[in-house]
């Protein structure tokens, strides 16, 4: 907003200048879209929207804002489309394997035990509690020994603050299955994009949502315009993950990058910045959240988190 006092210096075509981002902003911010993470196989896309918007209500409300008149909300379904792709890929979790299962089993023991290992660093569990869960076991310790991985799940969700074990070998399966391979990720951004047009839209996205939104923001033909892009429980800064997404660029078409993060959410390990996901212009992040959901990661206590919320109506359009 420009002052009265800023009025008198600028004169007409100073003001005129000085508005037109504002303006632009103003124009098009009409568009909220919601990108959903996994686990939602089976669920009404209709009944999950209504509970992200609800849920954003409350967090406006209690940050003392309104969310404007005539926004078009819209969420994108894929969690029907991820399970298929899940059941078709055929990877068995890391408490279902039994034997050595070929190389495309080996390869996600190596991505699984690699996000395992650095989810117990960053939740401090220790390598004592690691081996309790191993017990005596004979074999060597590492990421193609499927017992081992499983211990290190077994000790997070023990000592880990809330994360089960079958909630992360699921999680990393499907991040796994979307990172790695191309076709279930085209499709799914497919689905996705599909919902975005070029009026200028907020975007909303939460725990893998963040990777498929990254994703797409960052390689859409079209010309889009995200006056703000914001990602709350995100795992892009995890090494594993990070490295199947390079080279890593703030996506152009996106004005403001807002990550917010609960320290105790073990899916979101780290702030996005110039150690875990280093690009310019830099990402804003507040790791102030409290999730108040069991697992620090629920989307619940994203959304209603008073200034979550106020940032993503106060991108949007008066």
């Amino acid at each position: 907003m420009i002052s009265r006092r800023q009025c008198l210096k600028l004169g007409t075509m100073g003001i005129l200048a000085a508005m037109i981002p504002a303006a632009m902003a103003a124009a098009g911010a009409k568009r909220l879209v919601f990108i959903h993470g996994r686990g939602q196989a089976g669920k009404d896309p209709v009944a999950l929207k209504a509970e992200w918007l609800d849920t954003l209500l409350r967090g406006a409300q209690a940050a003392g804002v309104s969310l404007p008149d005539g926004i078009d909300v819209v969420f994108p379904y894929y969690g029907d489309r991820l399970e298929y792709f899940s059941i078709q890929d055929q990877i068995p979790l890391t408490s279902d394997i039994h034997t050595r299962g070929g190389q495309a089993q080996d390869e996600f023991l190596v991505f699984q035990a690699l996000v395992a290992e650095e989810i117990r660093q960053r939740a401090g569990v220790t390598d004592a509690q690691v081996d309790a869960e191993y017990g005596a076991n004979p074999r060597q310790r590492g990421p193609l020994n499927w017992e081992w991985v499983q211990a290190i799940l077994r000790a997070i969700d023990k000592h880990g603050g809330g994360m089960n074990q079958n909630t992360l070998e699921v999680f990393t399966r499907d991040v796994y299955l979307y990172v790695t391979r191309a076709g279930v990720r085209d499709d799914i951004n497919r689905i996705v994009a599909a919902q975005l047009t070029e009026e200028p839209t907020v975007v909303v996205s939460h725990s893998l949502g963040t990777v498929v939104a990254y994703s797409i923001l960052g390689s859409d033909p079209r010309r889009l315009k995200v006056p703000l892009f914001v990602t709350v429980g995100s795992p892009l800064g995890v090494r594993a993950i990070r490295d199947q997404l390079r080279p890593l660029r703030f996506p152009s078409i996106v004005d403001g990058w807002y990550n917010a993060f609960d320290t105790r959410d073990v899916v979101a390990l780290y702030p996005l910045d110039a150690d875990n996901f280093p690009v310019s212009p830099s990402v804003e992040n507040n790791n102030a959240v409290r999730n108040q959901t069991d697992n620090r990661h629920g989307i619940v206590g994203y959304l209603n988190d008073a200034a979550v919320a106020r940032r993503i109506v106060n991108a949007l359009a008066s």
